[in-house]
């Protein structure tokens, strides 16, 4: 009796310890890396002259993320404040004079400055930004040519759901105001009405596993008080009421600045999608808010079809034209939403023109369900439509002077190699970006910010021209670094400001003109990671066992030396990708030649602690066959993957076989857990925020379209928690404990980490507080390295070492 006492007392002693082990941090190579100071971001002006540098702060404590925060209609809100809960705020502006170089700070900023939602006047000559603090959220215009900022509000802005602040002219903006301080919101009744009650009457509404719904009564007077605002707008510090107060989810205003285009939410709300989905009304009104025409009553998004292509049966992307003064825009299925109705012509797209008072016009019909359309002018526009469950893009040229729709160019959506860029653009008279068109509208400036090639990526610009459909690159970026086109100065004199980096140089912003020779460096940022000078990088090729060609950016410790150091305990990191095509999926994506920039999530910090790591691992899911799709073989082909990967490094003589292990973050994670449960390949394995049970996402995951009841035995045999009883390998769970992303619920950790403990196997489960899908908070941060470096020092490293390694069972 005495022995099982004792024995009870260790395991509940062990137990505690496990769950009050505090904060940890990890080795201080790791934690320098995590905090070093970011590299501003950048905005430059449209003429190219100012340039503004925001600084921000590393990242937050986990007592800033404890603020107060509501959960409701998919939006995580600071109920203080009105304002979004979580953001990433600037903490300091510079301006710099591009021509001199010179740089000033900007005066007049609030002491404690946490700035949002930049914006630039139409002149270039101001600048807006959102101050937030503790109980309101205030609009501040910076003067460009005094370098001062100055508080323009009066009334504290309302920064939930639809855009914060819109420039109407260069001396007036548009944003909301909150109506009551957040003293008056409805106070929870400990006696509620009566219960939480949902219903449906024979209607098909499927819908996928959001987060953060509205869930009673009392949630949705919360939403209503919270949500609801008065639109202003601002002349010169004076406010002046826009209409009604209304709840806003959307609003622009037109080219020739007379009218208003609103979507704005209306009663009932949905207990099932977020508020984006909720029924709205979409109108165009005058600039004192009087309606002059009520576009369309649009119903709820829950009652959208499932499956890839599939929508609402109702008008939808209603948005201005940009080459004309005020006409509005919209698509329209012409086949009930169901893709897979036999009709020539899937979608419509409409206009009407100021005074709203006529009847719409089609502007043309799309055989494929339309996506998007860049206006240009007179004869050209660009129309581009999509078939996901293809994976196929379709761009066309549409000339709105005759109506006629041609098609320039049909492929793959993951046909990386051929995908010819986006149109450069310039503002027209009305201040909105059109097509910039070159050789009377023959030809158009294309720049690809990615550039994949066999080579790597190499972003270039090219000329595209309408007539032949063919693409001449006229500038490209040098092998050995990496720059991309950010801005463009002047189109027609080909002056652009370009971002630059090669393995060694930080990122930096340049002043190229292609008609001349030399460039000017603009910016000076200096490399914020001493610690990795000397790590190596090179992009690896490999192929798998079926033919398929594959790639991975591999991290190699400083000094070190295969024939000296030997094999290295390998981390690898991957996502996985579904194609239809096996040749897009053996594509070579990214590029050797990037600086290294360390993230949160990343894995390059074990690159400092002696490991090889693998990042970007390639881990495409291949369609087979015509009548297969690319989940059908889910796990042959993840096995094929890492096998193909461990086989390279040892074949490098880089990586020991023997001491590897896998890991990622969400779909990545959930692709760590199901290459443990069929795989013996790995020492360990590292899963993060994942979705392990696809029984609890059963109206499709990911590109998966199928639903659970059509493809029970998919479902099943691609969720690892139906394997928890094979997962011997030592598996690490971390989840933030306020998951916002669809799909990933805390729940799918919890649930998987009594499953694996149930069965005998050894497993970890990290709760971090206060965080949602992607983390941010300092010391959870610095303790999730910490867990991860442990758990690899003492499964992976040290396999075989003193009795520890993949089969241990023992207490971490």
């Amino acid at each position: 009796m005495r022995k099982f006492l004792l024995l009870i007392n260790f395991f509940v002693v062990h137990f505690c310890f496990a769950q009050g082990e505090g904060y940890k941090t990890p080795p201080a190579a790791m934690a320098e890396l995590l905090l070093a100071k970011p590299t501003p971001a950048v905005s430059i002006n449209e003429q190219g002259t100012w340039m503004l540098l925001m600084e921000r702060n590393s990242y937050p404590s986990v007592e800033e993320l404890a603020q107060p925060e509501l959960r409701i209609a998919g939006q995580r809100i600071n109920p203080n404040n009105f304002a979004p809960s979580r953001q990433n705020f600037i903490n300091n502006f510079i301006l710099k004079d591009i021509k001199t170089g010179k740089e000033y700070p900007v005066t007049g900023l609030p002491v404690k400055l946490l700035a949002g939602n930049v914006s630039w006047s139409r002149d270039d000559k101001k600048i807006a930004f959102t101050n937030t603090t503790n109980n309101r959220v205030d609009l501040y215009v910076i003067d460009v040519a005094t370098r001062k900022a100055t508080k323009a509000n009066k009334q504290p802005l309302n920064a939930i759901l639809a855009q914060t602040i819109v420039w109407m002219d260069d001396n007036s903006l548009l944003y909301k105001t909150i109506l009551q301080p957040a003293a008056a919101a409805p106070v929870k009744s400990l006696m509620p009405a009566g219960p939480t009650i949902q219903e449906n009457l024979g209607k098909v509404a499927p819908s996928r596993t959001y987060q953060d719904l509205i869930k009673s009564p009392y949630d949705e007077k919360l939403f209503e008080f919270y949500s609801t605002s008065q639109l202003v707008k601002n002349v010169n510090g004076v406010e002046v009421p826009v209409g009604k107060p209304a709840i806003y989810l959307t609003y622009s205003l037109s080219p020739d600045q007379k009218y208003l285009l609103t979507r704005t939410i209306h009663k009932p709300f949905s207990y099932l999608v977020p508020a984006y989905g909720f029924n709205t009304t979409v109108s165009v009104t005058d600039l004192s808010g009087k309606v002059v025409k009520v576009m369309a009553e649009l119903p709820s998004y829950e009652l959208s079809p499932s499956g890839n292509d599939n929508i609402l049966n109702a008008p939808r992307e209603f948005e201005w034209r940009n080459d004309e003064a005020a006409s509005v825009v919209w698509s329209a299925p012409l086949d009930s939403g169901i893709y897979k109705s036999k009709t020539d012509f899937h979608d419509a797209v409409y206009a009407l023109s100021a005074p709203f008072t006529g009847e719409a016009s089609q502007l043309f019909k799309t055989t494929w369900r339309y996506d998007d359309i860049t206006w240009g002018n007179a004869n050209l526009a660009l129309v581009t439509e999509r078939l996901e469950s293809r994976q196929t893009i379709r761009l066309s040229r549409y000339n709105p002077t005759t109506g006629k729709l041609e098609m320039l160019q049909e492929r793959n959506m993951t046909d990386a190699y051929n995908d010819p860029g986006s149109p450069v653009t310039e503002k027209n008279r009305y201040g909105r970006y059109v097509i910039k068109p070159i050789d009377n509208d023959s030809k158009i400036l294309l720049n690809n910010h990615t550039g994949s090639s066999p080579r790597g990526d190499l972003p270039f610009l090219a000329i595209f021209d309408v007539n032949t459909k063919k693409n001449e690159i006229i500038w490209r970026c040098k092998e050995g670094s990496f720059e991309t086109v950010t801005d463009v100065v002047n189109a027609d004199k080909l002056v652009f400001i370009t971002r630059r980096e090669s393995q060694k140089d930080m990122p930096n912003y340049f002043l190229k003109n292609l008609l001349e020779e030399g460039d000017r460096q603009l910016t000076n940022f200096t490399n914020p990671y001493p610690q990795l000078e000397g790590v190596s990088k090179q992009k690896i090729t490999y192929k798998r066992a079926d033919g398929v060609d594959l790639t991975g950016d591999l991290y190699l410790p400083k000094n070190y030396d295969t024939k000296k150091d030997g094999p290295l305990p390998v981390l690898m990191w991957a996502y996985p990708r579904e194609f239809n095509s096996a040749s897009d999926a053996a594509q070579v994506r990214g590029s050797k030649d990037r600086f290294t920039m360390v993230y949160w999530a990343s894995p390059v910090f074990w690159v400092t602690q002696g490991y090889a790591v693998l990042d970007n691992a390639e881990m495409p899911i291949v369609s087979t066959s015509a009548d297969k799709k690319p989940n059908d073989n889910f796990i042959d082909q993840l096995r094929m993957n890492a096998e193909a990967a461990i086989n390279k490094l040892a074949e490098m003589g880089v990586g020991d076989k023997d001491r590897v292990a896998v890991g990622g973050h969400s779909y990545g994670a959930f692709m760590t857990a199901n290459l443990l449960a069929h795989t013996n390949l790995f020492k360990a394995g590292i899963a993060r925020s994942g979705a392990y049970n696809r029984s609890l996402t059963p109206f499709g995951f990911q590109n998966e379209d199928r639903t659970y009841w059509q493809a029970p035995e998919l479902y099943a045999a691609m969720s690892p928690f139906s394997y928890a009883d094979k997962i011997k390998t030592p598996l690490l769970l971390i989840h933030g404990e306020m998951d916002d992303n669809p799909g990933t619920f805390p729940i799918q950790s919890e649930r998987l980490f009594n499953a694996v403990k149930g069965h005998g196997g050894t497993v970890r489960f990290v709760s971090l507080p206060y965080e949602a899908h992607g983390y941010r908070g300092k010391e959870n941060l610095l303790h999730m390295l910490y867990e991860q470096n442990a758990w690899l020092e003492k499964y992976v490293k040290n396999a075989g070492k003193g009795g520890t390694g993949g089969g241990e069972k023992k207490g971490f």
